[in-house]
This record gives C-alpha cells, sequence and structure tokens, in this order.
C-alpha cells in the first residue's frame, strides 16, 4: 500500500507500565524508554491510499484517523502496538479490520488546517466503547531530525507494527519511509477519553508533543510473528 501521513501530531503521556504490560497479547514486550512506558494518541489525515499497481478509490483514499497506541518489541523487533484505531471511513475500517487484524472503529470526525490544526473526532461504532477526542496542536519550531537515542527518535522511528487475530495469533506488518521530519509543537487537550484503558486514564497535557506536516509511506502485507 501507498499512503501519506499528514497534519500529525504525536501526542505522548508517561504511563504505569504495568497497567499497559497487562493488556498486551502473549508474546509482545513492553517497550520502556529510561524504565517509563509511554501511551501516545496520534491524529492525523490518511491521504493518497492506494495498493501497488492500482489508482486511488474514494472514499478510501483519504480520511481523517486517529490512533491509540504503545510501544512493543517481538523477537527482538521494536514496533507499534495500537489499542484502537479510529477513522472517519466505514470501507476503510472494514478492510483494515478484515485484513490488517487492527483493532478500527467508525468515527465521526472533523479537522481543519491551517497555522493551527483543530481536531475532533467522537466514535460511533456499533457496539464499541465510546470515545471522545477534542484538540487545538501547532507546530511551534523549524523541522529536525531526530537523534537515534533521543526520546523523539525512539518514540517515532518505529517501523512495524503488531496486530493479533481472533484466536491469538501474532503478526507484524511492515512500512518504509524517510526519517520523520518533525518540529517542537504544543497541543491543548479540549476533551480526550480514547486514552483511557483499565488501570489507565490520560491526565493534563501531554508530556511530550511533536508534529510533521507530511510523511509518504509504503505498507507491506502481514507476516507472521513468531
Amino acid at each position: 500500500m501507498h499512503m501519506s501521513w499528514e497534519h500529525l501530531a504525536f501526542l505522548h503521556w508517561r504511563v504505569d507500565a504495568e497497567a499497559l504490560r497487562r493488556q498486551l497479547p502473549k508474546g509482545l514486550e513492553l517497550d520502556c524508554f529510561d524504565g517509563d512506558a509511554w501511551l501516545g494518541v496520534v491524529p492525523f489525515l490518511m491521504n493518497r491510499v492506494r495498493a501497488h499497481g492500482l489508482p486511488s478509490i474514494p472514499p478510501t483514499n483519504r480520511f481523517l484517523e486517529l490512533n491509540v497506541r504503545t510501544y512493543v518489541v517481538c523477537n527482538g523487533r521494536p514496533g507499534v502496538w495500537f489499542f484502537s484505531l479510529d477513522a472517519a471511513s466505514r470501507l476503510a475500517v472494514m478492510g483494515a479490520r478484515a485484513l490488517f487484524h487492527l483493532p478500527y472503529f467508525n468515527a465521526a470526525m472533523t479537522a481543519t488546517w491551517g497555522d493551527r490544526a483543530r481536531y475532533e473526532s467522537g466514535r460511533t461504532h456499533r457496539g464499541a466503547r465510546a470515545g471522545e477526542f477534542r484538540a487545538e496542536y501547532e507546530p511551534t519550531g523549524e523541522v529536525f531530525r531526530s537523534e537515534s537515542g533521543s526520546l523523539e527518535h525512539w518514540l517515532s522511528e518505529r517501523y512495524c507494527l503488531y496486530s493479533a487475530d481472533r484466536k491469538g495469533r501474532l503478526w507484524r506488518g511492515e512500512v518504509q519511509h524517510e526519517p520523520w521530519p518533525l518540529q517542537p509543537a504544543k497541543a491543548v487537550i479540549q476533551k480526550n477519553t480514547l486514552g483511557d484503558l483499565p488501570g489507565v486514564a490520560l491526565q493534563g497535557e501531554p508530556d511530550s508533543v511533536l508534529f510533521a506536516k507530511r510523511i509518504d509511506v509504503l505498507s507491506w502485507a502481514l507476516e507472521a510473528c513468531g
């Protein structure tokens, strides 16, 4: 798959490691930075989505997406584990659930872009736990490339995702892109219940806020992890 991720904010909070560890499937190890576990809420625009060799097909080629994630290791490979992914495209939600075993949910979402992004999301998925998000965010500095060993690098430079199917089998999906063109940023969170997990409730403003205007991405079919 080819796609662009645009107007993206990395909003991250330090959280209790044991609370996250208890919610991971067997076979995944929680990844920590200097002993701290992190939970991220990442709003962005998914754009220019198409399968390799095929044209983009509306409305699945452009939609808002918002994910809740933490960081894990499987067989020595660091990657991302998603607790939820909300999207404003029913077809994309259906496809991602079926093909990638990811916990996608339908949501009503709006966003405006300018010097400051304004982003709102309300989950509408039948039978799913309610979840709302309202925030404004904006870059506050120049573009930089994160240095290896830094928190910014650890949070952003992840080149695979992990998922689990209904039988509990783990899968890994590879992604490829240039290093993130990050900017320091600030955010005002008006409401966020998406990050509320058993034993975890995100309080106050994020401990880390980063912004990226756009990055072009290739993603690959899932492979069994193990």
